[in-house]
């Protein structure tokens, strides 16, 4: 009995490219390690201004003394917010 031919596979191709994409925006913004370092840097003086003269600033004066310290690691866990961004 005569074997029948098998087929021939072609070669693969890939898929031709498309150009009409567009690249991908690799690393952070701009803003991003200015405004961590400034939180952090905001957060760290408000805690020494409040431990150094927070009885002669009315503001502070008139705010719980811990209120004033979780305003200040408040500016700092911002800073560490933005952090999580930065590339």
């Amino acid at each position: 009995m005569p074997e029948s031919k098998g087929r021939k596979k072609d070669n693969y191709e890939p898929p031709a490219a498309k150009n009409n994409r567009t690249p991908v925006k690799l690393g952070s913004g701009a803003w991003v390690a200015p405004t961590m370092v400034a939180l952090f840097i905001i957060g760290l003086v408000y805690i020494v201004i409040f431990y150094i003269a927070g009885q002669d600033i009315p503001i502070m004066r008139d705010l719980n003394p811990l209120v004033n310290v979780i305003i200040g690691f408040a500016f700092i866990t911002g800073g560490f917010v933005v952090s999580t961004r930065w590339k």
